[in-house]
């Protein structure tokens, strides 16, 4: 399951592409213009990225190229969605830094396989270990230590921290940070959130007031 999000202002097209990738066991998040679009990236950086070329407010090349100048997106992969089918566009597209391409129209099927494919290639190797000063987390161990000693806890603790940790200094929305820890299927309140950041910054002890609250937003861990 992939968190991808999509960049397109044709509604239909962009419905049509959301349930089609929700369908296969993605969260999507559709945006109609590019301004919307950075916005969120500045929350949560998606897995994949689609862009359609021609939008009301910035070129889709425009925006792979800036994706591309940015060290926290450059390796961000993305596929452009475009309705020229000229040799001339689709190389100017690779070669302002997309990943793949795909004509318009396209297929559902088509669209599930190249972004299954992109995925595939671009897969990082998983993360051993984590680390933020002397609180460091070993995936291999499934452990977490502070200053050496080991720190207990439980399933959902862990994620959290893990899915911290690997976006430190970045603030995530509650909103994010549920679908991704809990699952979009999740029905529960939005308080087991902040339970599980109580429970999981008293363990931590010290290390727990790294964990900053940003008001009306989220979670950052600094």
């Amino acid at each position: 399951m992939a968190l991808i999000y999509i960049v397109e202002d044709d509604d239909s097209i962009r419905e049509i592409e959301e349930f089609a990738l929700m369908n296969a066991g993605h969260k999507v998040v559709g945006f109609p213009d590019a301004k919307s679009f950075y916005k969120k990236l500045d929350e949560i950086l998606p897995e994949l990225v689609l862009i359609d070329i021609m939008l009301p407010d910035e070129n889709g090349n425009e925006i792979v190229r800036k994706l591309r100048k940015n060290a926290d997106t450059k390796k961000l992969p993305v596929i452009m969605v475009t309705a020229k089918t000229t040799e001339l566009d689709l190389v100017k597209g690779i070669e302002d830094g997309a990943d793949d391409y795909i004509k318009k129209p396209f297929s559902v099927m088509e669209l599930i396989s190249r972004v299954k494919a992109l995925l595939r290639r671009t897969e990082p190797e998983e993360i051993k270990t984590i680390s933020l000063d002397e609180l460091v987390l070993n995936n291999e161990k499934r452990e977490v230590t502070v200053e050496g000693n080991v720190v207990e806890l439980t399933f959902k603790e862990y994620e959290l921290l893990q899915y911290l940790l690997i976006n430190k200094g970045l603030v995530l929305g509650r909103d994010n940070i549920m679908d991704h820890i809990w699952g979009l299927a999740y029905e529960g309140e939005s308080r087991t959130l902040d339970m599980h950041i109580k429970t999981l910054r008293q363990k931590l002890g010290g290390y727990g007031s790294r964990i900053r609250t940003v008001r009306n937003v989220g979670y950052v861990i600094e």
